[in-house]
């Protein structure tokens, strides 16, 4: 019983990863006027502050929930005797 609750868990687990995929995917599409804002305001030291901090709080919101994936897929992993 235990391990066809792992197992469906592990499918969950899986499927979240192909969304955290996709998750990428929307940071890069989110990235791309960060850069054209930056282009456009001539490099001026506020448009690249501006422009680092929008691409670190992107960064954050991609990374931080593959982070979370793997620590929770370890804690599954049934102790090795």
């Amino acid at each position: 019983m235990t391990f066809k609750r792992l197992n469906f868990i592990r499918l969950i687990l899986r499927s979240a990863a192909v969304l955290l995929a996709l998750n990428e995917i929307r940071g890069l599409v989110l990235a791309a006027p960060v850069f054209y804002a930056m282009y456009e305001a001539g490099g001026s030291l506020m448009a690249i502050w501006l422009g680092i901090s929008s691409l670190l709080g992107i960064a954050l919101s991609v990374i931080i929930p593959m982070f979370a994936l793997k620590k929770i897929e370890a804690k599954l992993q049934p102790a090795s005797t």
